[in-house]
């Protein structure tokens, strides 16, 4: 098996078998983004405590990118800290935005390197990156949130 048809495999095993799919409680954050290009959207909640991401919950539609994109975002940030999120976020943006040139670092983004083909498309890539843009805006809310209700 190639290394194409591998990453297509990555990336159809968490569209059919989406891991963190479907919104739970409890939350501090709460963010609806829609990719107007293709109509893919998303609803994701964040659950943080104290540093540690604790949750990440979503509903969304669209491609099977975007929402494998989802699965793969719940599986590398859930149990990280916050800062440890936002570096995984820094790092599949490089790879997304590298239009394929990127060597993706499997030890940092685990299944995520499945998007690596992805980012030869310019029109995907906006879909690869919609969980991953609604996750920063909901964790930016809930870490303000934390740290008003601790002023």
């Amino acid at each position: 098996m190639n290394v194409d048809a591998l990453y297509q495999e990555i990336i159809l095993d968490h569209y059919k078998n989406p891991h963190g799919s479907g919104l739970r409680d409890p939350f501090e954050a709460e963010v609806h983004h829609v990719n107007p290009t293709c109509g893919d959207e998303i609803t994701l909640r964040v659950h943080v405590d104290g540093e540690t991401v604790a949750d990440v919950s979503y509903d969304a539609e669209g491609c099977s990118i975007s929402q494998a994109a989802a699965s793969v975002l719940n599986d590398l940030v859930v149990g990280k800290t916050v800062t440890e999120g936002f570096a995984l976020l820094d790092e599949f943006q490089s790879l997304m935005q590298g239009r394929g040139q990127v060597e993706p670092d499997e030890d940092v983004l685990e299944d995520a390197i499945a998007f690596a083909g992805v980012a030869q498309f310019p029109a995907r890539v906006k879909c690869a990156l919609l969980p991953w843009m609604a996750w920063k805006d909901a964790t930016a809310q809930a870490v303000a949130q934390e740290t008003e209700e601790k002023a």
